[in-house]
């Protein structure tokens, strides 16, 4: 298939940005990508489409989201952390099924391919809500997931009382850990090479130190990467100073860090845990519409680029973002920084867009495989439809995705060389389906757990 007369931004080493320019792909892979003009020369026998009045990105990668959590959508509004986590969200969870996690896994990955993003990293899948439906979910779909499944045996958060789990979430060692292995040597490599098994290791209180040890150790005698939630609020840093430690020698002492590893939010830290950061080339998930709504802070993300950490994007779970959109959380990357500064020139456009492709396709260790346009690379890319008022006119194609571009404006999505998303329309799940199955469901979840008077907006209902 030749893809042709598209404003290419390919993210390639040199950050070409090609005009009229085309794509061809021949099975999973990008054949060939250059001028219009000349590939049409070359290939007059393919199969053409016309992208004319388009822009074509490489597909988003989202290093952090809970696909469990979009059942949960708007479900915890402008409630503070602990009420929301212990009061609601945990609640909910905790009353979930195999069948409830199948749902919410579907219509997550239906969001994620119908605004762009073609790779995604879950953070902690827990027992209860089914890993092998979600493995499903990631096959049927035709996206790629690196799935992490929750590593604990603490119950609470930053060993604090107060933030007690719901017993339907509690696991131990067994449950967790060498479940996890278990779906590793299940489904690690399955669906065509798209689906790769993590771990999802709880933030730090939730562990003990002797299962971080396993764990990792374990990890680097399989290769099995590791992600996990860190000093993403204060009591993070909090547990922290009560263990001697700052977060990431902490994290350095139970055998965390390392080029495997994607930490999340890293929102309270110093400068020698940025130094850390860099030295270990550990990597970073910057969620800031989650930091934001949470009121968990601003993460250091100018720090962190300056010392050359490799930073991701991803939205996080639905209650805490209400979208799976990354295309509209690059937006609010590239902005809360300038504020926070006083520097508009501190992140820009194009520095989001690599956290949102190729950053992204490092945090996975997967960017020889995705994460720009190249000759090689798997086929994984997005057309954005241009031809529209509130996109026009704009001056440079990389500002205008970051800025004025939202999922709404996705036109085809290709995944592995195949289409999953045209004129706007899911290829591979009945959309309408999808929805209908997860409205039914969440509101199952939020009965079963008795929070049907708690869950529902401050305005009456009438």
């Amino acid at each position: 298939m030749l893809y042709l007369h598209a404003t290419i931004v390919t993210v390639n080493p040199d950050r070409d940005v090609i005009l009229d320019g085309a794509i061809l792909v021949q099975g999973d892979k990008i054949a060939d990508i250059g001028k219009a003009e000349a590939l049409l020369d070359k290939y007059l026998q393919e199969e053409k489409v016309d992208l004319t009045g388009r822009i074509v990105i490489p597909g988003l990668v989202s290093t952090h989201m809970h696909t469990a959590q979009t059942l949960l959508r708007g479900a915890a509004d402008d409630l503070e952390l602990v009420s929301w986590l212990c009061e609601r969200i945990w609640v909910l969870q905790g009353s979930f099924t195999a069948e409830d996690g199948y749902a919410a896994a579907r219509i997550s990955i239906a969001e994620m391919l119908l605004t762009g993003t073609t790779c995604f990293l879950e953070s902690k899948f827990a027992d209860r809500y089914g890993f092998d439906g979600l493995c499903r979910a990631v096959e049927e779909s035709g996206i790629r997931g690196c799935l992490g499944k929750i590593v604990m045996d603490i119950a609470t958060y930053a060993k604090d009382s107060e933030w007690a789990m719901h017993p339907g979430l509690v696991e131990d060692r067994e449950m967790s850990l060498l479940g996890a292995i278990s779906m590793w040597e299940k489904w690690d490599r399955k669906a065509d090479d798209r689906i790769r098994v993590w771990f999802g290791a709880r933030s730090p209180g939730g562990v003990s130190d002797g299962l971080y040890e396993e764990m990792t150790a374990i990890a680097k005698e399989k290769n099995i990467p590791i992600t996990m939630h860190c000093a993403e609020v204060k009591a993070d840093r909090e547990f922290f100073e009560s263990q001697n430690h700052t977060p990431m020698s902490y994290c350095s002492s139970v055998g965390l860090l390392g080029p495997s590893t994607v930490l999340v939010h890293m929102v309270h830290l110093d400068d020698s845990d940025v130094a850390k950061l860099a030295e270990t080339g550990t990597h970073v998930a910057h969620c800031p519409t989650s930091n934001a709504k949470l009121a968990s802070g601003i993460c250091r993300l100018p720090s962190l680029l300056n010392a050359g950490v490799n930073v991701g994007l991803g939205t996080d779970g639905a209650p805490c973002n209400n979208t799976n959109d990354l295309l509209q959380e690059m937006k609010l990357a590239a902005i809360i920084h300038k504020a926070a500064s006083y520097n508009p020139t501190i992140v820009s456009a194009e520095q989001v867009l690599e956290m949102a492709t190729i950053n992204g396709a490092k945090a996975l260790g997967l960017q020889d495989q995705i994460g720009s346009l190249d000759v090689g690379k798997k086929a994984d890319f997005v057309v954005v439809d241009m031809r529209r008022v509130h996109l026009q006119p704009y001056f440079s194609p990389v500002s205008a995705v970051v800025y004025s571009v939202t999922g709404r404006d996705v036109e085809c999505v290709v995944v592995d060389g195949k289409v999953v998303v045209q004129g706007g329309k899911l290829m591979t799940m009945d959309e309408e389906e999808v929805w209908r199955e997860a409205e039914r469901r969440s509101k199952e979840i939020v009965e079963r757990a008795g929070l049907t008077e708690k869950v529902k907006g401050q305005w009456p209902l009438k």
